[in-house]
């Protein structure tokens, strides 16, 4: 039986398909070519900053949700989260389930000084290098969409590119996954992307399986400054936090409290 996260991934490659015949891997991969590799790598030096480090998303939908911001002015989002101490943005650029738009990660990335991380189902080598020429610091990499070819290969691609790339895992051997192809930032999340049920303990969980080393995010059903107070005395470095902040009108408070500020 085809899960939520399956039907996504398939729609991605349809996507991807029709947007090769509009403009080749080969000129992409030249444009991407073309500009400049910053390999200080902005993403993970972000979420290696003493303390929690929040990342914090912009995203108009969601399958779970629906419509969570009717009137998105997306760029001022951004420059309100960046303004308010989030280390990162992530944007969501997926067209049919979350209402995504690459213009959307492209103005925001133009408009704001911290890195933005693509958050898209990355299912095909030419997404990466459209992630470079949007402007992305980073993109994500979903461990269960990918074969450890995949993600490995991935994982090459955009580290050449100066692009980081979270790489998100659900379960132990997920984990265990992303850990032997490489990942240098590992992100846990606590939704399971087949059944859209959430449980914080999930990352609480698997915190221990990821190296020191590496960086480590813990995404989604996060609610509030105890349950990142909890996840920080766990050995969390990062937070991946939307839907509460995208409806809140005061981010910046909100914000300071979460980070303990």
């Amino acid at each position: 039986m085809m899960t939520i996260l399956d039907e996504i991934a398939a729609k991605t490659k349809e996507r991807i398909a029709r947007r090769k015949t509009e403009k080749s891997l080969a000129v992409l991969r030249a444009q991407a070519g073309a500009m400049e590799t910053n390999t200080d790598f902005p993403f993970e030096q972000a979420l290696r900053q003493p303390g929690m480090s929040l990342i914090c998303e912009v995203k108009k939908a969601s399958p779970s949700k629906g419509v969570i911001a009717p009137d998105f002015p997306y760029v001022q989002i951004a420059m309100e989260y960046e303004a308010a101490g989030a280390a990162a943005i992530s944007c969501l650029t997926e067209p049919y389930y979350f209402q995504g738009q690459d213009a959307y990660l492209q103005e925001i990335a133009a408009q704001v000084s911290i890195p933005v991380l693509r958050k898209d189902f990355t299912v095909d080598p030419y997404m990466l290098y459209e992630a470079k020429v949007l402007g992305a610091s980073a993109v994500l990499l979903i461990c269960a969409i990918l074969t450890d070819s995949e993600l490995k290969e991935y994982l090459t691609i955009a580290h050449s590119l100066g692009l980081s790339a979270l790489v998100e895992a659900h379960t132990e051997q997920e984990v265990q996954r992303a850990v032997q192809c490489g990942a240098r930032v590992i992100g846990v999340n606590n939704r399971d992307l087949k059944t859209f049920q959430v449980d914080l303990a999930t990352s609480m969980r698997l915190r221990e399986m990821v190296p020191k080393e590496c960086v480590f995010v813990s995404e989604s059903g996060i609610r509030g400054a105890e349950d990142i107070a909890k996840l920080y005395q766990n050995g969390t470095d990062a937070v991946l936090v939307g839907e509460t902040l995208m409806r809140a009108q005061d981010k910046s408070r909100i914000i300071a409290e979460w980070r303990g500020k």
